[in-house]
């Protein structure tokens, strides 16, 4: 059986649809992907998909699908996963006691929800398939014919020691990690070993489009309209893959904001944002090994902090030097909610004081209580000049010029490594974190504001003279006069 005869067939799948008519460019895309017979309205419909002349001759072991938004993305990978968990034999594949996985990972934990309703709903509704649910939780569900269809979230820890006989990677351009500067590059490094040993394992990428980086462009850029290529890209806007979304919806988002609608209605990858910081410029800066740099009295130390009420963003600090021509990041660090905003200050102004700072400079975060709070610690708390995103474009330079000194902070890499640089259309530029859960930059922030206050310190600092002689005095001298 087909996945297209398990559709039509009424004691199956049929029931799931309303209006067939309506998911005439999804059977196309499956018969591309499962290699079945097309008529010549799938050709058509197919040749405006892929850019491709000819669909392939053999199922494809990957396949990437970039479709706007209520395209019905998440369905499908619900649809496939439970077709090939059902109506697919892998045991010969597997040794004794061996379980498959099937296994459908998506962006965050509430999208990882929407596809598990899906899925509960396909097989519940078949009492054939539902008999095969030998157990069922929150993020598996066991089939008595030796494969768990797994809902995971994007972590390339979760990966590793299973069988993987299909992975469905939903939302891929918007995987996000505290842990990991490049998730989904990791991801799929991990799932390619996994399903090594499966004839045939599907690896399907999906996901609308985002910004010009990241597997789902690469891919995009390597295989589409490349009739000899064994990697399948389909291309579609919403309406194409789902006619019942109104187009008055489209057009509004459109006059709303032109570049972020055309992504997510028309499938187009952005040329509005890029990456912020480039992976080298990042690596570069970082001391390997080195997480904290205690304080030194021959160093004048300048904080930055990134203040939270407790509830959802996390509380950060972080302290730095000039050294020379060198901007040193010393301390960063952070504190994730929940949590006591009064302990948390009252343990930052301890720090603060072990290195010397008596003055801490932050946002205009929750008017007055920041500034009263540090205050009754004995810190004078100093509104920043600076909005985030002029921060982030101020230490730009410092970091392309090779002089600033990082700490091994993953978390801290990968919210620097996620900063995104987006250009309105009347050309400004401005700087933030990525959409979507799981995307912070409260370590960046700080880092960068400290930094940033280095930058500036050394712009303002005045040079002072030996009157005697007319010359510069020397950093030695100035310590012996208590001067810096």
């Amino acid at each position: 059986m087909t996945i297209l005869d398990a559709i039509l067939d009424a004691k199956l799948f049929r029931p799931l649809f309303k209006d067939l008519a309506t998911w005439t460019s999804w059977s196309t895309v499956l018969k591309a992907i499962f290699a079945l017979p097309m008529t010549e309205e799938d050709l058509s419909i197919f040749r405006q998909l892929t850019g491709r002349h000819s669909p392939p001759d053999n199922p494809v072991t990957e396949a990437w699908l970039i479709c706007g938004r209520r395209s019905g993305k998440s369905f499908i990978v619900a649809l496939i996963a439970a077709f090939l968990a059902c109506f697919k034999d892998y045991r010969a594949c597997l040794g004794p006691g061996e379980r498959g996985v099937i296994m459908v990972i998506a962006a965050d934990r509430k999208q990882s929800r929407v596809i598990l309703k899906y899925l509960g709903a396909i097989l519940h509704s078949v009492p054939m398939l539902a008999a095969m649910i030998v157990r069922q939780d929150a993020e598996t569900i066991e089939l008595d014919n030796s494969i768990i269809i797994e809902i995971t979230t994007a972590n390339y820890r979760t990966i590793r020691g299973y069988t993987v006989v299909a992975a469905l990677c939903d939302e891929i351009a918007f995987w996000r990690s505290e842990e990991s500067n490049n998730p989904a590059e990791e991801i799929l490094a991990a799932l390619r070993p996994a399903m090594a040993t499966i004839p045939g394992a599907l690896l399907l990428g999906l996901s609308s489009p985002y910004k010009r980086s990241g597997p789902l462009y690469e891919a995009h850029k390597r295989h589409y309209a490349k009739d000899d290529s064994n990697v399948l890209v389909i291309q579609a806007d919403t309406r194409t893959m789902n006619s019942t979304v109104p187009q008055s919806i489209i057009d509004r988002a459109m006059e709303l904001d032109y570049a972020s609608a055309t992504a997510e209605y028309l499938a187009q990858f952005r040329s509005d944002v890029g990456t912020f910081l480039d992976y080298e410029l990042i690596e570069r800066a970082v001391e390997r090994g080195r997480r904290e740099r205690a304080p030194q009295d021959r160093f004048r130390y300048v904080a930055f902090t990134d203040p939270s009420g407790g509830a959802h963003d996390s509380f950060t600090l972080a302290i730095a030097h000039t050294e020379g021509e060198r901007y040193v990041l010393d301390l960063c660090r952070g504190i994730k909610p929940p949590f006591d905003p009064s302990s948390t200050v009252n343990e930052y102004a301890a720090l603060l004081k072990s290195y010397r700072v008596y003055d801490v400079t932050g946002d205009r975060y929750s008017g007055e209580w920041v500034r009263e709070s540090f205050s009754q610690c004995g810190i004078t708390y100093r509104h920043s000049e600076l909005t985030k995103s002029e921060l982030y474009l101020e230490v730009l330079p410092l970091f392309a010029q090779g002089c600033i000194d990082l700490l091994d902070l993953q978390p801290l890499l990968a919210e620097l490594l996620q900063l995104e640089r987006r250009t309105s259309r009347n050309g400004r530029d401005s700087v933030d974190h990525p959409p979507g859960a799981g995307s912070r930059d409260d370590l960046a922030n700080s880092c960068c504001g400290a930094l940033t206050l280095c930058s500036q310190q050394g712009r303002h600092q005045i040079q002072m003279y030996d009157i005697r002689t007319g010359r510069p005095l020397s950093r030695q001298k100035l310590r012996q006069l208590g001067l810096e």
